[in-house]
């Protein structure tokens, strides 16, 4: 379970990007790019390891170690959770979607005994089951079949009250002899600016470089 403590607005940094921002009817921001995976995709294929699970391993790892990735608002006030989970939608055999739930885990390994033993197990007794009420998770999305350059998400128009993050990576594609794949991150620009989402792009990259 993700325990969240009451955040300290009044001596935050952000402070006033926050007030300005918190009002705003669509304070969300969304920033598409692309992060290099040749090496993890040779590490996965050397350790059996899913991709994808990986990607979505990365991911969650990184943003649990950027404060803002890790701040919600509710009832009006700003929490931070001392971790966040994740849930990634997951295609069926029949073409549609439903959810999976992920917990963040030490290692890259742990995390996809986990995964597959998630994924397993809803293929079983296959359900549509949003947990909306989940504050404390990134929601995360896969395109596999679109190399895409710019996405945007549907809402209900309630999701700022919050600002739980949204992530979604695309369809691998090679470009000058490299695997890279596209990744979008969208944000409340009430909780974070452009150089957050810029570090985790950053910390992922490196993540990835490093592995051997």
């Amino acid at each position: 379970m993700t325990i969240m403590h009451k955040f300290d607005v009044e001596n935050w940094i952000r402070k006033p990007q926050y007030d300005f921002f918190k009002s705003y009817e669509d304070p969300f921001f969304n920033i598409t790019a692309t992060i290099e995976v040749s090496n993890l995709y040779t590490y996965c294929k050397k350790h059996n390891l899913s991709f994808s699970l990986a990607c979505i391993y990365i991911a969650l790892k990184c943003m649990n170690e950027i404060q803002e990735f890790k701040l919600r608002i509710f009832n009006e006030e700003v929490y931070l959770f001392d971790t966040v989970n994740i849930g990634s939608t997951i295609l069926n055999d029949n073409k549609t979607f439903s959810f999976c739930y992920f917990e963040n885990k030490s290692s890259i390994f742990e995390f996809d005994t986990q995964g597959k033993k998630v994924i397993e197990n809803h293929k079983k007794g296959m359900i549509f089951e949003p947990k909306e009420e989940l504050f404390g998770i990134i929601h995360c999305s896969t395109l596999p079949w679109i190399s895409f350059t710019g996405i945007k998400h549907a809402r209900k128009g309630d999701e700022a009250g919050n600002g739980i993050p949204k992530i979604i990576f695309g369809k691998v594609f090679v470009e000058n002899e490299t695997k890279k794949i596209p990744f979008s991150v969208e944000v409340n620009h009430a909780l974070m600016d452009g150089y957050h989402a810029a570090l985790l792009f950053e910390k992922m990259q490196a993540f990835i470089n490093e592995l051997s």
